[in-house]
């Protein structure tokens, strides 16, 4: 049976980040809503390319109405971590142990929830040593699955074993 995917994104959102794991959790029959500030905009990734229709509010959604957080990494990460409505909203969700998959900057919302002490991740190469002082067991590797929960990845060339990864950890929640 499908699951129910939460996905955290604004503008400026790395587009393959979000379209490629979206299309293959979709494939597999899960159900992804985009959430944002507000119901209805539309959010633009950093290259111009891919234009997003947000499905819900922050303010409309709890984290116990999903089975998974998905966090695409780009600039929007890092303008999302500035709101503590999102990050209250990953921090939920890595306390309940729910998985949670990011890749490159997504981190970044980790990080401000105070979620990654101890946990085993990797992320984008800038943002390594914030990994660290954030307390996680840093690991260069292009796909990081930490206990069934916290799947990362670097790149946008790391998509195909984060995918694979991603779905794995869903057939087993």
């Amino acid at each position: 049976m499908g699951k129910k995917v939460a996905v955290l994104m604004t503008d400026l959102f790395e587009e393959v980040e979000y379209t490629d794991p979206a299309k293959a959790l979709e494939e597999a029959g899960h159900e992804l809503t985009v959430i944002e500030k507000e119901k209805g905009n539309k959010v633009t990734g950093k290259n111009g390319e891919a234009k997003i229709t947000i499905d819900a509010s922050i303010d409309d959604v709890k984290p116990e109405d999903f089975d998974a957080l998905m966090i695409p990494g780009g600039f929007s990460p890092d303008i999302l971590r500035a709101d503590d409505r999102f990050v209250d909203f990953v921090k939920t969700f890595m306390d309940a142990k729910k998985p949670v998959f990011t890749i490159c900057h997504g981190p970044q919302l980790l990080i401000n929830a105070n979620a990654l002490n101890g946990r085993k991740a990797t992320g984008y190469k800038s943002i390594q040593v914030d990994l660290v002082n954030a307390g996680a067991n840093f690991v260069d590797e292009e796909v990081v699955n930490c206990g069934d929960q916290l799947v990362t990845s670097r790149t946008p060339d790391d998509l195909p074993a984060f995918n694979r990864e991603c779905l794995a950890v869903l057939e087993r929640a």
